[in-house]
């Protein structure tokens, strides 16, 4: 069967109010990233998430000192819930890696989205040279990586196409994409599940 897009899927998921469920499951490890970035981060930062859902990171962002923050996502029903729940924040639909921002951010943050890509290590390349300012960071999570074997059926079962790639493909891609003070580390694991693989850089 040929997968379907990531973003299809996401969309049906809105309509069932799978996406709260989302929040709940990926709250631990999106605690542990921003804890991680927020103390390098200047007073009043702007800040985007890539795969943002219903917005849920985004509003937290404005909460925590973000001056502008913004989210985008390829799941329609998506962005219609995250416009529904704050009329503060920018919630942008678009296809991504194809969709630009107008501006650049002091801070991309982005959880469970970069392997949904065919090619997420030219992503990390677009982030760095089109997305972030000088000096910004980029904190990104995934759940599917080689390392995490209960991943690896994820595709099949979800029926849609999954980049598998292992840390250290992750780490030089960071490298490739020209991200200095990297950081590889995984988060809210435990006996079941080595922990969402994090990587952190600065442009």
């Amino acid at each position: 069967m040929q997968p379907r897009p990531a973003v299809d899927v996401f969309h049906e998921w809105a309509q069932l109010g799978k996406d709260e469920g989302m929040e709940r499951g990926h709250a631990a490890s999106v605690g542990h990233m921003l804890d991680m970035i927020l103390p390098k981060l200047p007073d009043g930062f702007s800040a985007i998430d890539l795969g943002c859902g219903n917005g849920w990171v985004v509003r937290k962002l404005k909460g925590l000192g973000a001056k502008n923050a913004q989210g985008i996502d390829g799941a329609p029903e998506m962005v219609s819930k995250a416009k529904s729940i704050d009329s503060v924040c920018q919630y942008h639909y678009g296809l991504l890696p194809e969709w630009k921002p107008e501006q650049k951010f002091d801070f991309v943050h982005s959880m469970e989205f970069l392997y949904y890509l065919k090619r997420p290590l030219e992503m990390l390349k677009s982030i760095h040279d089109e997305w972030l300012n000088d000096g910004g960071w980029l904190v990104a999570g995934v759940d599917h990586y080689l390392e995490n074997p209960d991943s690896l059926n994820w595709p099949e079962h979800v029926g849609v196409h999954m980049t598998t790639l292992s840390i250290e493909q992750w780490k030089q891609g960071m490298i490739a994409a020209g991200f200095s003070k990297i950081k590889m580390t995984q988060v809210a694991g435990n006996d079941c599940f080595p922990g969402t693989l994090v990587m952190l850089g600065q442009v």
